[in-house]
This record gives structure tokens, C-alpha cells and sequence, in this order.
């Protein structure tokens, strides 16, 4: 019995932590260097760099709430390989926020200030799926990959043509989700019927409107 609570003790105290490090963007460092790494700023217009910033402030977000949905998960994930499925994605995750991270501070921006909000809902959200079955904290996990995506898609055709730096990092990411989301489906995870996709299609347009202005 003992043990037992002590492993749910290191796991809240792990979880914490994690809150603290995701929503604060301190101590957080990516396992594998910006794709950006090695190329050369372009100059854009006072309007390009706002709108850019725009988007990846979108991304950056959207990188918090899947911290916040895979960290939910884990607490909640029944079978072990699937808590541990759901903890290595958030460690590969950390890579694009701390990727969004530098590229805000490169184009004199900064993260959203709804973070702290977002992140709430999404650990929320991700530890009540985990706690219905696996296959629907899975389903989840492929559902939200697959919304992310569109987003990302959407974004690269946005962005300048000449910002190089930005659509290298978003064209890894997107390569990232997908990975992601076929993994979580041929984990066993359930393909959400489109009514329900179509709603969390809903929530996510109110996060990015939010997130790209404030």
C-alpha cells in the first residue's frame, strides 16, 4: 500500500512540475535543435511579422494544450504502455514548444497570455477521456492530431514566402502530429465519429482566434 502511494505521489509531484515548466515556458529544453537552426532571418514587413507572430503565438498554444491533454491522460491511462505511450509523446511535444518558443522571441513576440486557461481545459479534457477507456483517451489523441494538422496545413500557406524559418519549423511539426496520430490509432484508439470532431473543430477555432490576438 505504501509503495502504491508513493507512486501516485511521484506522479503528481512529476505532473506539477510539468505544469510548471509548460505554462511558465521555463526549464523546458527541446531533445532535438530547431529546424531553423541553421538558416538565415528574412526581412519581413511590420504587417508580415505581426501576422506571423500571429500564428506561431496559434501553434505555440496549441503545443500547450497538448502538453496539458497527454500530461491528463497519463494520470488517468489504465494500461501501462499506454500511460507511458502518452508521457514519451509530451516529452516529443516539448520539442515544438520550445521550437515556437525561440521563434516568438525572434520576431519580438511572446506566447499567448491564455495559456494558463488553456492548459486547464486541456488536462481536463484529457484526463476525463483517459478515465472513460484508453481507446477513448487514444481516439482522443488521433482526433486532436488530425485538427492540428489541418491547422498546420493551413498556417505554411500562410506564412511568407520567404520566411524560410518558420515554415521549416511548422512543416517538422506537422511531420510530428501525424506521426502522432497514427500511432495513438493503431495503439487501438477509436476513430471519432465527424459530429464530434466537428465540435472539437469548433473549441479549437475559439483557442486560435484567442490565442492569434491576445
Amino acid at each position: 500500500m505504501t509503495n502504491r502511494r508513493l507512486s501516485l505521489l511521484d506522479r503528481i509531484i512529476s505532473e506539477a512540475d510539468a505544469v510548471l515548466r509548460t505554462v511558465s515556458g521555463q526549464a523546458n529544453q527541446a531533445e532535438r535543435p530547431s529546424p531553423a537552426l541553421h538558416h538565415e532571418d528574412t526581412v519581413l514587413t511590420e504587417t508580415e511579422r505581426s501576422h506571423v507572430a500571429g500564428l506561431m503565438r496559434v501553434n505555440h498554444t496549441g503545443e500547450v494544450c497538448a502538453q496539458a491533454l497527454y500530461q491528463g491522460q497519463a494520470m488517468t491511462a489504465r494500461l501501462p504502455d499506454v500511460r507511458d505511450d502518452m508521457q514519451q509523446a509530451a516529452r516529443e511535444e516539448v520539442d515544438h514548444l520550445v521550437w515556437c518558443e525561440e521563434r516568438l522571441q525572434e520576431l519580438g513576440s511572446q506566447p499567448s497570455y491564455l495559456n494558463p486557461a488553456w492548459y486547464g481545459l486541456s488536462f481536463a479534457l484529457g484526463a476525463l477521456a483517459g478515465a472513460i477507456s484508453d481507446e477513448v483517451s487514444l481516439g482522443f489523441v488521433a482526433a486532436t492530431e488530425e485538427r492540428v494538422c489541418k491547422h498546420l496545413k493551413d498556417h505554411l500557406q500562410q506564412l511568407p514566402d520567404d520566411d524560410r524559418k518558420s515554415q521549416l519549423i511548422l512543416q517538422q511539426m506537422l511531420a510530428d502530429e501525424q506521426h502522432h496520430g497514427d500511432k495513438a490509432l493503431e495503439a487501438g484508439g477509436r476513430d471519432f465519429p465527424r459530429p464530434v470532431k466537428d465540435a472539437m473543430s469548433a473549441v479549437a477555432t475559439v483557442m486560435t482566434s484567442a490565442s492569434y490576438r491576445i
